[in-house]
This record gives structure tokens, C-alpha cells and sequence, in this order.
């Protein structure tokens, strides 16, 4: 259950359900997470609104950039870390709109972000959820 607040929640206070969420991953999953890492944002950079034509900076709540986990080879040094960008506002934005347990939202779309870490697309994922009743 998301924690009552009485101000809407900092950088530091998504962050910290995001680190809490990722501990209640499976360990076989979580141990290949090891290097991501998990940035919280207030909104995308234009540069991200531009590159995936969004509408409005509140259109996305988290985005993974990095090269997926199955599909790294030897040629692919890293050349920026994989992170996990969680987008606060759009984030805070939804969880008003919804009602959604805050905590449970910061967690959903932190899974989803991994699940592009593994190479998932949206549909994999979707599949996924559907056939596991989440």
C-alpha cells in the first residue's frame, strides 16, 4: 500500500520505491539487473520526447535505454550505462487520474523497464502479464 503523503512525492521518495520494488523481483531475474541503473526524473529531456514523437512529456512513465541483456555481444562495449529512467510527474500525474497504489504503479512500470533490459517488447510483456493474470 502506497505510504500516505501530504505532499506529493519528491525524486528521493520515487526512487526509494523503485529500489524497494526491485528487491521483490525474483533473484534470477534481479541478479542480471546488476549495473542498471535507476534514474528518477521529473520528465523525459526533449530529446526523448522528440526521438519517440510523444504528445506530451506526460505520456510516458519510464523508459529503458541501454543495449537489451540478450542481445549484447562482445562488440557492444558499453559506451553509457544501462539505466532505468522513472518519470515522476507523469508517474504522479497517473496515480491521481487512477487511484492506483502508488507503490504498485512505481513497481509495474520499473518490471516493465527490465522487461526491456531482457529484450521484451510491449506485446511480449503484455502477453506476459495476461497469461500470469497480473
Amino acid at each position: 500500500m502506497s505510504a500516505a503523503f501530504t505532499a506529493p512525492p519528491d525524486l528521493a521518495d520515487i526512487e526509494t520505491m523503485a529500489r524497494e520494488a526491485l528487491l521483490t523481483i525474483p533473484e534470477v531475474l534481479r541478479e542480471k539487473t546488476q549495473g542498471v541503473v535507476i534514474r528518477v526524473d521529473d520528465f523525459p529531456d526533449t530529446e526523448v520526447e522528440r526521438d519517440m514523437g510523444l504528445e506530451s512529456p506526460f505520456d510516458l512513465l519510464g523508459l529503458y535505454q541501454g543495449v537489451p541483456f540478450g542481445v549484447r555481444g562482445v562488440s557492444d562495449a558499453p559506451q553509457a550505462l544501462d539505466m532505468i529512467f522513472l518519470y515522476r510527474r507523469p508517474l504522479l500525474d497517473y496515480w491521481c487520474e487512477t487511484g492506483e497504489d502508488l507503490t504498485h504503479l512505481v513497481r509495474h512500470v520499473l518490471i516493465h523497464e527490465i522487461g526491456h533490459h531482457f529484450g521484451f517488447s510491449d506485446d511480449d510483456m503484455e502477453r506476459i502479464e495476461s497469461g500470469a493474470g497480473l
